[in-house]
């Protein structure tokens, strides 16, 4: 008897542990956006329909629910008849890529030059400065338009510009850690016992660096991602017969009076990617920064 209840309490610590774990996570995060990390890593798993094949016998179809809609095409068709609901889940492909290799190509330069800029400061600091403030200076969509027109159309364009036009955000923010850090003692007592000053940055400097890194990252992929959808539906971006968000909307913005699932589903994409990404950026700022976990 006494075995069977210390099992249950056992059983009730155990269940009362996990829920406390899962309120501690990000839950509406997560819930949005799990099916763009899904799609984007196992969308040919999900295509109902090939993405690319026309029918023109279905164009326009409108979604399942709405009258003369057909279940087999659950979010309507396009313009050309292919299924709206396969283009969505291949557009969300691309966004991935462009956010995560964009934004991360961006960290690494930017942080690496952050670092030296405020390490080191003196001329290197103000020349790395003096770069950031002048491209800075630059609307951020000019100058994407800008390198999208000298380099062509196309994913890796657009990675290159989200990442040339990123890496000033990290240099200048983290900067501003590295010279604060740099004060503390235990880089002194780093440099009395002679540790070069690679080592510092990296042992020392880079791990104080690494929570302000990835709430600085997180929020930059919802930026991403309206970026990589705003070249394409401008014709700057991904180019047919590959599938994007903003080309998706590109094609449907002239149809909006008569089939208005077209450019509103995937508009309804892009707005929960980037509030996802944007509310897992404040819940992660939450919890890295001491002075607002004890709120």
């Amino acid at each position: 008897m006494a075995t069977m209840e210390g099992t249950f309490i056992y059983r009730r610590i155990g269940l009362a542990g996990v829920l406390h774990a899962v309120r501690k996570l990000p839950v509406v995060p997560i819930l949005l956006l799990l099916p763009v990390v899904v799609c984007g890593i196992f969308g040919p798993l999900f295509y109902p329909h090939d993405p690319t094949v026309m029918k023109l016998s279905m164009a326009l179809n409108p979604p399942a629910w709405v009258s003369g809609g057909d279940w087999s095409y659950f979010l309507g068709t396009d313009h050309m008849g292919r299924d709206l609901l396969s283009r969505l889940i291949e557009g969300a492909r691309a966004s991935l890529i462009v956010a995560v290799f964009g934004v991360g190509f961006a960290g690494i330069f930017g942080v690496a030059m952050g670092m030296i800029a405020g390490y080191l400061e003196g001329t290197i600091d103000n020349v790395i400065m003096r770069i950031v403030d002048t491209q800075m200076s630059i609307p951020a969509i000019l100058l994407i338009i800008l390198l999208a027109a000298v380099l062509g159309g196309g994913l890796v364009t657009i990675i290159i510009s989200v990442s040339l036009v990123f890496w000033t955000t990290y240099a200048r923010v983290v900067r501003g850690e590295t010279l604060s850090i740099k004060q503390r003692d235990f880089v002194a007592l780093a440099k009395v016992r002679g540790c070069r000053n690679i080592r510092i940055l990296r042992k020392h400097i880079f791990p104080n660096l690494v929570n302000t890194v990835m709430v600085l990252a997180t929020l930059q992929l919802g930026r991403a991602i309206i970026i990589e959808a705003s070249i394409t539906f401008l014709g700057l971006g991904i180019q047919p017969p590959a599938t994007a968000w903003g080309l998706v909307i590109s094609d449907g913005r002239i149809y909006m009076s008569t089939a208005w699932w077209i450019p509103t589903f995937a508009g309804g994409a892009i707005m929960i990617t980037v509030l996802g990404a944007n509310l897992l950026g404040d819940w992660l700022r939450d919890k890295l920064d001491p002075r607002l976990r004890q709120v």
